[in-house]
């Protein structure tokens, strides 16, 4: 029972902050269009098929891995989306979050991984449906997986502005 509690908080915490994020990117400030605006900037083209890409994935992972429901497969996401932003918006800039580093997207991710490891426990949706994925496998599966995800996406995608050439 308490390893049952402490599985679920730790799917309350990770699966609504995630949940925000995503709607964060549609609904706040500039909206998706400010979002696209954004990930055209970290040279991520289209901007709007990435701002709807990330929202919609942030949205549906979050509110999945609350639930407790295909919690491998959500931690993979989860990694993906991880591991782009290290490799975008964190990159070379350290570690503390503070100084934008890498701090929040890793443990995000570990934590992630860690829930396919552990699985989402006896309350969850995984559990009422007889859905195993959790465990060694899908902890690797969510790793390498998400990671892999995130190469290829950064490989068909991402598409850095020519360098400014200036005349001597």
């Amino acid at each position: 029972m308490h390893t049952d509690l402490g599985l679920l908080l730790l799917r309350l915490a990770l699966g609504p902050m995630l949940v925000i994020h995503g709607w964060n990117k549609v609904f706040g400030g500039g909206g998706l269009a400010g979002t696209a605006g954004w990930f055209e900037s970290l040279d991520l083209r289209p901007g709007w098929l990435h701002a709807r890409l990330a929202a919609f994935t942030e949205i549906g992972a979050g509110v999945l891995l609350t639930l407790g429901l295909l919690t491998g497969l959500d931690a993979l996401a989860f990694v993906g989306l991880m591991t782009v932003a290290a490799l975008t918006d964190h990159r070379g800039k350290g570690y503390f979050v503070f100084k934008g580093g890498n701090e929040y997207v890793v443990l995000v991710a570990m934590v992630a991984v860690s829930l396919a490891a552990l699985g989402p426990g006896e309350w969850s949706l995984d559990h009422l449906f007889g859905l195993d994925l959790a465990g060694g496998l899908w902890a690797a599966i969510a790793a390498l997986g998400g990671a892999l995800a995130a190469v290829a996406l950064l490989a068909g995608f991402r598409r850095p502005r020519p360098e400014a050439v200036v005349a001597p």
